[in-house]
C-alpha cells in the first residue's frame, strides 16, 4: 500500500501526498495514506488502515488545522462523516477535492525541516528548529541555518550534527543522513522548496515525514517528465480546467505571452458584479485592475497577452476568459506605451466576440502602436453585435474606462432584467466543413472559403485582405498562392482577411481555429 508515483505527481507546486510520494520514492519514510475524493472514499480508506486517522484537506494553505482542514478520527463512519464536512470547504475559491486520510502516528517529537532558495545568497539554504509544529514563523529566532552547496546538493554532516546534539542531546546518526537527504533530494527534483514540518520521532524511534510541502522551481520542470507537471507555474490552487487549456495555448504559440488564472467564481454581494479581466503587460495590467476593482467590480480572472501576441492567441485567450459563467461583462486594458501592434490584438478580440455573439458589454484600452487602427478594426467589426463593445486608446485613464464599462453593464443589467448571463455558444458558418468549400489547413485549425458565393467583387476583396497569401484560380475564386506548409504559420493574416471581409459584409472566409476541450466548441 501507499502512493503511486507517476499518478500523483501533476503540479508544479505540490499536494502534501504528492510530496510525500515524491519522498517515499527516494527512501524517505512516510505515514502509511491514502487519499480519497469523497465521503466513502475516507470510509474505505479507514477501514483500509484499521485504526485511528488523521484526515488532512489538501489545499496549498498555511494553518489548516485552524481552518477545519486536519481533523482525526477513531473509526471508518467518523471518517467518513469528517470527510463529508471537509468536502465543504472551501480556501479562497477553490473547494476540497482531495483528502489525505493516514494512519495517526505516535509521535514523542516534532521537528522542522526546510531546504529553501535563498534569493538574496543565490544558493540554497537549510533551516533545522528542534521544535517543529505550527508556528514555526513566530520561532523564527530559534531556527538554524546552513549553507547547501548549489552543485551537489551536500550539507555539512558536522554542522548538522553539532546543532541537533547542542539542542537535541542524544541524537543519533541517522537523523543526521535524513536531513542531508532530504538536502540531495531537493537538488535532484530541482525543489524551489522543500519543507518537513513536523519531521516525526516516534515513541517507536522511527523517522517519519508526517507533512510536507515541496515546489518544483517553474524552469526546471522540463528536466522532470517523470512529474507529470501539467503547469509549470507556482500558484495558490490546482489548476482548474480552463488553466490547462490556457496553459496548453501558451505552449502551442511562443508569438507573445499569455498567462491565465482563474480568481472568483462568485462575486461577493457588495460586488457590482463578477468580469472577464484581459489585460496587456504588467504594469499597465496592474493599474486596469485597480481600477475596475476600485469600480466595485470582481475579477473571475487574470489574464494578460503581451509582447506582441499573435491574433489567434488573443482569440483563444478572449474565448477562455469567456467560458466562464457569470461574468457581467468583459473588461480590456493593458499598457499605455505597448510596443506590440495592437491591430492583432483588435482581430483576435473582434473574431472571439464575432463567434459568441457577444451578449455582455466589452470595454477595450488598446493603447500602444497603430492604437487608431485597432480601435477602429474592434467598433466597426462588432457594431452590429447584442452587446456594446467600445474601444479606447492610451490617453484614455484605465479609470475613466472602468467608469465607461460600469455604466455600460449598469445598462446591461437594466435591459436583462434578472436574468444571469450565460456562457455564450460559438457559431460557425454554414459553409464550414461542406464538400463545395474549398479550405486548407494552418497550424492549431483550418481555414474556409465559401466558393459558391464568390463573385469576382468578393474574391478580388478576399484577396485584396490576404496580405498576398491567397490568388485567384482559374474561375477567379481565392485559393492559397504558396504550397499549405508556407502558409501554415500564417493564422493572424487569415483572421484579419476575416474580420476585414466581415466589415466589408463579405462574410466568406472563416478561420476555424478550436479548442478542443473548450466547452461550446
Amino acid at each position: 500500500m501507499g502512493f503511486q508515483l507517476k499518478e500523483l505527481l501533476q503540479l508544479a507546486r505540490l499536494h502534501e501526498h504528492q510530496g510525500k510520494a515524491l519522498l517515499m520514492a527516494r527512501g524517505v519514510a512516510v505515514p502509511e495514506g491514502i487519499v480519497a475524493t469523497s465521503a466513502h472514499g475516507a470510509r474505505k480508506a479507514a477501514k483500509e488502515l484499521d485504526g485511528s486517522v488523521v484526515l488532512k484537506a489538501q489545499a496549498w494553505v498555511t494553518g489548516r488545522a485552524a481552518k477545519g482542514g486536519i481533523r482525526f478520527a477513531d473509526s471508518p463512519d467518523e471518517a467518513a462523516a469528517i470527510a463529508e464536512e471537509m468536502f465543504d470547504l472551501s480556501f479562497g475559491q477553490f473547494p476540497v477535492e482531495e483528502i489525505l486520510v493516514e494512519r495517526a502516528l505516535d509521535i514523542e517529537r516534532e521537528l522542522f525541516i526546510s531546504i529553501t532558495i535563498d534569493d538574496a545568497l543565490k544558493t540554497p539554504v537549510l533551516l533545522i528548529d528542534v521544535q517543529g509544529g505550527s508556528g514555526i514563523e513566530e520561532r523564527a529566532e530559534s531556527v538554524e541555518r546552513l549553507p547547501v552547496d548549489p552543485v551537489t546538493g551536500a550539507v555539512d554532516r558536522a554542522r548538522v550534527r553539532s546543532i541537533l546534539d547542542a539542542r537535541l542531546p542524544g541524537t543519533e546518526n541517522e537523523l543526521v543522513e535524513l536531513v542531508a537527504k532530504l538536502a540531495l533530494i531537493a537538488k535532484e527534483a530541482d525543489a524551489r522548496s522543500l519543507e518537513i514540518n513536523p519531521l516525526a520521532i516516534t515513541a517507536q524511534g522511527e523517522l517519519i515525514a508526517a507533512d510536507c510541502r515541496i515546489t518544483i522551481d517553474d524552469y526546471a520542470v522540463f528536466r522532470h517528465p517523470e512529474l507529470g507537471i501539467e503547469i509549470a507555474r507556482e500558484m495558490d490552487h490546482p489548476p482548474t480546467e480552463l488553466e490547462k487549456i490556457a496553459y496548453r495555448v501558451e505552449q502551442a504559440d511562443h508569438r507573445g505571452t499569455f498567462y491565465f488564472m482563474q480568481l472568483a467564481r462568485v462575486a461577493p454581494p457588495d460586488s457590482r458584479g463578477l468580469i472577464g479581466f484581459h489585460g496587456a503587460g504588467g504594469g499597465g495590467s496592474m493599474m486596469s485592475m485597480d481600477a475596475i476593482t476600485n469600480a466595485g467590480f470582481t475579477l473571475a480572472n487574470f489574464c494578460d497577452t503581451s509582447g506582441n501576441p499573435s491574433a489567434s492567441k488573443v482569440y483563444r485567450a478572449a474565448r477562455i476568459i469567456l467560458t466562464q459563467p457569470g461574468i457581467a461583462g468583459y473588461f480590456g486594458s493593458g499598457s499605455g506605451v505597448a510596443s506590440q501592434e495592437q491591430y492583432w490584438s483588435a482581430y483576435g478580440l473582434a473574431k472571439a466576440f464575432k463567434e459568441v455573439r457577444l451578449s455582455i458589454p466589452a470595454v477595450i484600452r488598446l493603447g500602444g502602436n497603430n492604437e487608431d487602427c485597432a480601435v477602429e478594426i474592434l467598433e466597426d467589426a462588432c457594431r452590429d453585435l447584442p452587446a456594446r463593445v467600445e474601444g479606447y486608446r492610451k490617453d484614455d485613464t484605465p479609470q475613466f474606462c472602468a467608469e465607461r464599462f460600469a455604466t455600460l453593464v449598469d445598462e446591461s443589467r437594466i435591459h436583462r432584467g434578472t436574468t444571469s448571463p450565460s456562457v455564450p455558444a460559438r457559431h460557425v458558418p454554414a459553409f464550414v466543413g461542406a464538400q463545395e468549400a474549398y479550405s486548407f489547413p494552418i497550424e492549431g485549425g483550418r481555414v474556409w472559403i465559401d466558393h459558391s458565393h464568390c463573385d469576382a467583387d468578393t474574391s478580388a476583396l478576399v484577396i485584396s485582405h490576404s496580405s498576398n497569401l491567397l490568388m485567384a484560380d482559374v474561375h477567379g475564386k481565392p485559393v492559397l498562392a504558396f504550397e499549405e506548409h508556407e502558409a501554415a504559420a500564417k493564422d493572424s493574416e487569415f483572421i484579419a482577411c476575416e474580420i476585414e471581409c466581415l466589415r466589408a459584409g463579405r462574410p466568406v472566409l472563416f478561420v476555424d481555429l478550436q479548442l478542443p476541450s473548450l466547452a461550446g466548441n
